[in-house]
C-alpha cells in the first residue's frame, strides 16, 4: 500500500467537457490513509475465495423479488434462463450505433463471472496480474473485510489520483498522452465497434502497466472502474457546496439518481476504464464518477482497498507538482 498524505483539495472539476455530477469544485480536507497501489487482482482475489469459500454476486442465481424493487412496477418476469448466474460483458457493436443506447454493446451472459469475465468459454490463463472483474461492491466489500481493509471514501480516491496535481485534468497532468506516450489504458479507435489497440490492449492490461501517479498509485485512470464506498447522488457536489466546511466526506446517507428512478441504491465508482474514450467517455480524469447499483458486476468493474492511518508510522511520500 502506499501511503497518501491527505490534506485540502479540490474535489471536482468544472473544466471543458467535465460533467455535471462533478460541479462545483469543492473545498475538502481528508486525513491521511493508506491506500492499494493497483488495483485487486485476480491472483489476490483468488486466495480470498480459496481461503472463504466466497461465492461472487455473479455466482449466484438471481434473486427475482430482489430484482423487480429495481424495475418499473409490472415489469414481466424474465426467461428462467435469465436468472441463472451470470453478469454483463462488453460485446463490441458490428458498426457505429447510438451511443444513448448502451444495451449496443452490454450484454448479459449467463455463465460471466470473476473467473470467466466473458462467459463461460474464457478463462484467467495469463491474467493472474490483470485486476479482477464482474464483482460487485459486495464482493469488494466482503474481500476489503477478509483482509482487513476497507473501500476508500469517494475524496479518498480522488484526493490519492491527483497526487497534488491540483486541477490538472488527468492524474498525470494535463496532457493525454505527454509526449506521444500512452499513459493509461482506454479505448483506442470508435467507439463501440473498433479497438485499434494502439495502446497494446483490447480489454484489460496488467496492473503495473503504465508508469504509477505522484503517490505512486497505479491506473488512477482507465483500465477498470474502480467501487467506492459512498452512496451515489448526482447533486452531492452542490449539496456539500451549502456545508461551512467539508472534512474527510462519507458521501450521502442514501442514494438518489433522478435518471434511475426505479433504481434503490447505487454505489459511486471512479476512474473510467479500457472502455472509456473521449468521443463517448472520458472518465479516466480524477474527477470523473458515475453510479452503478451495488450488485452488479460488469467486465470493466474492480477495485482496490484502503486503510486508516491512525496510529499507523507514515512513510514518506512527496506529491507530484
Amino acid at each position: 500500500m502506499a501511503w497518501i498524505p491527505g490534506g485540502e483539495f479540490a474535489m471536482g472539476s468544472e473544466l471543458p467537457g467535465s460533467r455535471l455530477n462533478e460541479k462545483p469544485v469543492l473545498k475538502v480536507t481528508v486525513d491521511g490513509f493508506w491506500l492499494d497501489e493497483h488495483d485487486v487482482t485476480n491472483a489476490e482475489f483468488r486466495k480470498f475465495t480459496e481461503a472463504t469459500g466466497y461465492k461472487t454476486t455473479a455466482e449466484r442465481p438471481v434473486d427475482w423479488e430482489e430484482l423487480k424493487k429495481q424495475l418499473a412496477p409490472g415489469t414481466p418476469k424474465p426467461a428462467d434462463e435469465m436468472l441463472r448466474p451470470g453478469s454483463l460483458v462488453f460485446t463490441p457493436s458490428d458498426g457505429p450505433v447510438d451511443l444513448r443506447e448502451m444495451n449496443a454493446w452490454w450484454r448479459w451472459t449467463t455463465g460471466a463471472n470473476w473467473q470467466h469475465p466473458e462467459g463461460p468459454k474464457s478463462k484467467l490463463d495469463g491474467r493472474e496480474q490483470h485486476p479482477v472483474v464482474q464483482v460487485s461492491w459486495d464482493d469488494a466489500v466482503a474481500y476489503a473485510k477478509w483482509a482487513g481493509k476497507r473501500l476508500p471514501t469517494e475524496a479518498e480516491w480522488e484526493i490519492a489520483a491527483r497526487s497534488g496535481l491540483e486541477g490538472k485534468r488527468f492524474a498525470w497532468g494535463e496532457e493525454f498522452k505527454p509526449g506521444g506516450k500512452f499513459m493509461t489504458n482506454t479505448w483506442t479507435g470508435t467507439f463501440p465497434d473498433k479497438n485499434t489497440q494502439e495502446d497494446g490492449f483490447a480489454g484489460t492490461s496488467p496492473v503495473k502497466t503504465y508508469p504509477p501517479n505522484g503517490y505512486g498509485l497505479y491506473d488512477m485512470g482507465g483500465n477498470v472502474w474502480n467501487w467506492v464506498s459512498d452512496f451515489y447522488r448526482p447533486d452531492i457536489h452542490a449539496r456539500n457546496k451549502l456545508e461551512p466546511s467539508c472534512h474527510n466526506p462519507q458521501g450521502p446517507k442514501t442514494s438518489y439518481n433522478p435518471g434511475r428512478p426505479n433504481q434503490t441504491e447505487e454505489r459511486v465508482t471512479k476512474g473510467g476504464s479500457f472502455l472509456c474514450h473521449v468521443d463517448y467517455c472520458e472518465s479516466y480524469r480524477p474527477a470523473a464518477r458515475r453510479g452503478t447499483p451495488p450488485d452488479t458486476g460488469m467486465s470493466h468493474t474492480g477495485f482496490r482497498c484502503a486503510l486508516s492511518g491512525a496510529g499507523v508510522s507514515k512513510p514518506q511520500a512527496k506529491p507530484n507538482h
